[in-house]
């Protein structure tokens, strides 16, 4: 048995976590005594250089190779998952693009499949490939972080905030991930894992070439709260700092 599996702790896996929003949502979990995080990320340099940079601030963190297009790369990050600590107590699945401003009468199908891989057929890869782990820890989390762009709700209010923002592959697909949320919630009912969907707001990251108004740690907090909520918390909700968004 591997020695990391004694007494390991709390395990919080975040896809995307080389930068932004991900990022900072490593930050928020390794900052809670004894929890190791680790950084699910494509890229081995900025995958490792992000574990460096937050091992120097006291974080456990480690790099673990993840492209969440790819399912074989899921199932090989839970097996290693598995192999070393036994169980996983958080999933984050934040990795997400956004590659097309295109009117909708403009939009690819190309686009579309490009985006839905990672944002909605990613997700799934990965949740399923870690629920195994999830499903052995004593209350398991999982957060998907969504966007107030995929609220129906709020895309179609002529008076809503997003009503000019109508991006086709980029909504539809976090649209597809808040259901997505609301199933695998109904599937786990009986659990003791909750899952839910956080809008992190408009933050500047590469996503939108740093053009939004809150800092990725602004929007991290959302998530943090998700993915700790205690066993009275809420399942298959859709929230942001200020509480639920509409579907």
């Amino acid at each position: 048995m591997n020695a990391n599996r004694e007494d390991a702790g709390t395990i919080a896996f975040v896809s995307g976590a080389n930068k932004g929003i991900g990022y900072e949502i490593a930050r928020g979990l390794g900052a809670q005594p004894g929890t190791t995080v680790l950084i699910g990320a494509r890229d081995e340099q900025r995958g490792r250089a992000a574990a460096d940079t937050l091992a120097a601030e006291g974080v456990t963190a480690r790099w673990v190779r993840l492209d969440v297009t790819d399912s074989g790369s899921a199932e090989a990050a839970a097996k290693w998952i598995d192999e070393e600590y036994g169980q996983l107590d958080i999933l984050v699945n934040n990795a997400g693009i956004a590659i097309s401003r295109d009117a909708p009468s403009a939009t690819s199908p190309e686009v579309m499949r490009r985006t839905y891989e990672t944002n909605v057929f990613g997700v799934v890869s990965l949740t399923n490939a870690m629920l195994p782990l999830l499903r052995r820890a004593p209350a398991g989390r999982v957060v998907n972080i969504s966007s107030g762009l995929g609220s129906v709700a709020l895309a179609s209010d002529p008076q809503g905030p997003w009503w000019e923002t109508n991006l086709l592959s980029y909504n539809s697909s976090k649209a597809a991930l808040n259901m997505i949320t609301v199933s695998y919630a109904k599937e786990l009912r009986e659990t003791a894992i909750k899952v839910n969907a956080a809008d992190p707001g408009y933050c500047g990251t590469d996503l939108n070439q740093h053009q939004g108004v809150r800092t990725p740690a602004q929007g991290a907090a959302i998530a943090l709260r998700l993915a700790t909520l205690p066993g009275d918390g809420p399942t298959g909700g859709f929230f942001n700092d200020d509480g639920p968004v509409p579907w």
